[in-house]
Formats: structure tokens, sequence, C-alpha cells
């Protein structure tokens, strides 16, 4: 089959796409005509809501018209890609679709990058724009976007255009609100196709600089059109954004795209807390959220607290991470709300759990492909053979949203990607009769010990159900007998385990002698990645540098 090749990255063959559209997968309209498609269909409907700020769905595509007359006026133009930094405000969704009503390419940052990912992601994607805050946090983006601009000068591919959401001070920087303020319409110019690369996500490994994920208009559509059918969302659900907006879990999952395209209301967060989330959903009524597993304990405890009112929630997502089987069926008794265990990738499979799965499915499983069109095999992760069904073996998947090659690195190609197109996820996972798939770690996440081989995932999901332990980790030191030698990481805000209890209480679950940790470090806190999962290259920097904290 010949391969669509676009100069940068390289899309499906032509045999797939024409199936996936005579299929209607894709619906080939891109995100900007849908935006305006949606306005009209829902006009005066509550479209976004940040704090006390309120926009129906028309007075959003009129807000995009002019962020996208101003981004025009200001010289970027389709094809140019953007890097997009911004917290969790309503801004980032106008710029979003200004940005795809002028067939330019957003770039999804973190609000915790800093320095070293964003001159990685200006470089490799060559932006010629960035959006930024003035302030989030504490931290100045002024002025690291002035660093990078200043580096990026006198290259081929100049950083050419910062804009602030905020305060731009004397830095010289565009302010987003002088590009909106003037009412004109945005122009034809040069519109996206459907085909057309429409924004880069980024990997979300914990070790090593992101790779640029490619997703075009009709894939990423189909992406949060999918997962908006098996929620079975409806112009009555409100979506609360809690985790990062630029996540591919939050945004598209199905998240802010599938709630839009369903005619409901996104509310966005301004911070991960359980007390914030909990006054927003009882305040906007909210139907469905998406968390993570390490905020899971913490629901619990503010729940505990605080006994808020979460009766207008359908069900809560919980993503990103694997959830323990602990912690997944205890999540209903303590909180009175369905939960769905979803787990996938931003470069494409999502799987979810059905509301309506078996309790046992929904509790101990990571869900199921969301769309008929998605093909999955399990292999051996060495010699690529297939394993036997409920065997644990490596994912691999292809479909109608997942990539076929990463953005500007050819070379990764043979690593990450079968010859006859399937991703190599690096998930080891085993697959149910019905399809449902249970994760068991990532073919790199192993720690050898003496030769024997523990999956970290496995022996957290122990840990974590233990009473006293909020968060675990397991994590691989070096150790001169045994090559590696297990430490479990443990967030423990009440009480501390010692050693022998730990594994007492480990051998008693039935969890082998040889994937008992050798040690125990205590956190106050978990370090996390910019996507909120626990970062394990901290931690193993910690264990062999510095005594507990």
């Amino acid at each position: 089959m010949t391969q669509l090749h676009r100069p940068e990255w390289t899309g499906w063959s032509e045999t797939d796409a024409e199936r996936y559209r005579s299929s209607g997968y894709w619906a080939g309209v891109a995100f900007g005509d849908l935006l305006r498609e949606w306005a009209t269909r829902h006009a005066g409907r509550t479209a976004l809501v940040d704090g006390e700020r309120r926009w129906t769905y028309r007075q959003l595509d009129d807000a995009v018209d002019r962020a996208c007359a101003g981004l025009r006026r200001l010289g970027l133009r389709r094809g140019d890609r953007v890097v997009v930094q911004l917290p969790n405000r309503a801004e980032f969704v106008e710029v979003w679709f200004a940005l795809q009503r002028l067939g330019a390419v957003p770039v999804h940052a973190m609000p915790g990058h800093r320095y070293a990912e964003i001159a990685h992601l200006t470089a490799l994607s060559g932006a010629a724009g960035y959006v930024v805050a003035d302030r989030h946090l504490g931290f100045d983006y002024r002025a690291l976007a002035a660093r990078i601009r200043a580096e990026r000068r006198d290259l081929d591919e100049p950083l050419e255009h910062v804009i602030v959401v905020g305060d731009p001070g004397d830095s010289g920087f565009t302010a987003y609100q002088d590009l909106t303020e003037t009412v004109t319409a945005p122009g034809s110019g040069d519109r996206p196709a459907a085909g057309d690369l429409a924004l880069l996500l980024l990997s979300g490994g914990t070790t090593g600089l992101p790779k640029l994920i490619p997703r075009t208009h009709d894939d990423y559509a189909y992406n949060a059109r999918a997962g908006a059918q098996v929620c079975g969302l409806t112009p009555e659900d409100v979506y609360l954004a809690v985790l990062p907006i630029a996540f591919n879990f939050t945004f598209a999952c199905p998240g802010v795209l599938g709630t839009l395209m369903s005619g409901g209301t996104v509310v966005i967060a301004p911070n991960p807390s359980p007390a914030t989330a909990f006054r927003l959903i009882a305040r906007e009524r909210v139907t469905f959220t998406a968390i993570n597993p390490p905020l899971v304990p913490h629901w619990f405890a503010e729940h505990a607290d605080s006994r808020p009112d979460l009766s207008s929630l359908r069900f809560v997502q919980v993503g990103s991470a694997r959830l323990a089987d602990d912690l997944a069926r205890r999540f209903t008794p303590t909180l009175q709300v369905a939960v769905q265990q979803v787990y996938g990738m931003a470069e494409g499979l999502i799987n979810y759990t059905r509301l309506d799965d078996p309790a046992d499915l929904i509790c101990t499983t990571q869900g199921r492909p969301c769309s008929p069109a998605d093909e999955v095999r399990v292999v051996d992760p060495l010699d690529g053979s297939a394993v036997d069904e409920g065997d644990a073996g490596e994912l691999l998947t292809r479909g109608p949203y997942t990539l076929r090659g990463y953005y500007r690195a050819d070379a990764a190609a043979e690593a990450s990607f079968t010859p006859d197109g399937f991703y190599r996820t690096g998930d080891l996972v085993r697959r149910l009769p019905s399809g449902h798939l249970n994760v068991v770690g990532r073919v790199k996440d192993q720690i050898n010990r003496g030769g024997e081989k523990i999956a970290a995932t496995e022996v957290e999901g122990h840990l974590l159900a233990h009473p006293l332990v909020r968060q675990a980790a397991l994590v691989g030191v070096p150790d001169a007998q045994w090559g590696e030698a297990p430490v479990a990481v443990l967030v423990c805000p009440d009480d501390r385990p010692s050693l022998a209890d730990l594994t007492g209480f480990l051998r008693g679950r039935g969890l082998a002698a040889y994937k008992l940790p050798d040690r125990i470090r205590f956190e106050t806190a978990m370090p996390l990645t910019a996507v909120g999962k626990i970062d394990k290259k901290v931690l193993a920097t910690r264990i062999t540098s510095g005594p507990d904290a």
C-alpha cells in the first residue's frame, strides 16, 4: 500500500484513508468549520465557562473570528506552527480554534514545561509563534519567551511572534487582548483541508524530551466524536476540565472537543484541587469530569472532610495512568459516583470501560477500544509473535486516529512502527475475551532483580491497597548483588508502615517473594511530570543521592 507522505510526517496509506472516509469515520470537515456548524446549531446555549465569564456558542465563534483575524494581521499563515503554553483558561480554547480556522498548527505545551522542553519544542516544530500567559503560579513566562526568541533570532526558522495572555509588560510582545479588540471578519485566506495537519501533541513518556505527534482535522475530530459516542454525551452534559487543558485526555477523550461537538458545556477548573472541583461541580451541575490516579485518594480525603454535593455527576473518568484495582473498587462506594476507566495515548488508540459494563470489568480492566476500526495485536516484545489470549504482551495498534509516523522524526519510525503500520505502544497488556485490556505495565518499566522481572505497575497496585498508603511507586535502583533492587516510594500522610509490616501485607495478598521491595522511601508528595504522572526519573535520582524525605 502506498503511504501518503507529507514533507515532515507520514500519513495513512491511500487505501486506509479511503476506507476511513467511505466508512464515515472521517467526516472531511476542518475544525474551524466544525465550530461554525456548532455555533449555528447551538447558538444560544452555553459553550464555555471560566470563573464568572461565560460564552454561548455564538459568542465563542465570534471570539474565534476576532482572534483569527488578529493572528492573520500579525503575520501568521496556514501551516505555521505555534507553541501554545497556557494554564487552564478559556483563552486556550479561543486560541486553539482561531489557529485551526487560520490553518496554523497549535503545538500543545504544558504549563509545567520550562526552558529545556520549550527550546526543544520550538526547534523541533520550527515554531513561528509562541502563546503564553504572563505569569502563573509564580513563574514568569515572558522571561522564558524572551530567551527562546533571542536564541532563535538568526536561525532559518525564527520565533517571530510571541503573544501574551495578560500583561505583556515591557517585553515588546503582543497582548492577546489587543489582537481581539478589532471586530473584523477573519478573511477567507488559504483555508485548511480536513486531511491537513491540525495540531501537534507531545509523546507522554516520563524520560527524555517528547516527540511530536501529528494529528489531522479528520482523525482528531473522530478521536473526540468516538469518545462522545461511547460516553453517550448529549447537549445536557457539562464537562469539567480539571487536568491541564492541553493534555489529550482533557481535550479530546472526549473532553473539551467531545463536549462541544455534542452541544454541551465546558467548565474550566483553574487548578486541580479537589476542593475547587467539588465547588464547580455543585455550582455548574457538572455531569462528568476526568482525573488521574494520583488525584483519586485526594478526592476521597476531601469528600470525607467536606461532604460535597456530587449529585449531578453521571460518571468520573480516571486515566493517564493505570488505576489500581483496589482504588477502583472503592470509588463508587466512597463517592456514590460511577467510575469509567480510560486508557490510551496521544498517539491514538483510546480504550474506555463502558458505563454498563459489569463492575468487575470496570474495576480490573482499562477498557476496550472505542472504535470498531481500531486494530489491536498483543505480541511478545522480543520477537513480535502473537501471545496466547490472556497472556501479557506488548500492545500494537493501528486505526483511523492512530498516527503512522512522528513529526520530523524519521529515525524513530523503525523502532516505533511495524512495516505494516502498527504502532508499538511499549505497554504490556493482557487482552480478555471481551476485548477489554488489562494494563500490566511498560515494557521498559520493569525491574530486573537477579534475572527475575518485576512489573512495577503490578506491585504498585498492591502497595496502594495498604490502608496507610495514599500514593506509591516502585522504582528500581542499582544494586551490587542483584543488579537492580526494588524500592517502594510511599506517601503516607498519617502513619508509616515499617518494611516488615509492608512486606507482610504484600505476602498476604499473594505477591511473590522476589517482587517484595527491599526498602522503603517516604515522600511528602510525589514529583510529577508536566502531564501529572509520577516522575520515576526524579525519584530514582533522589533515592540514589540523598536520605529519605
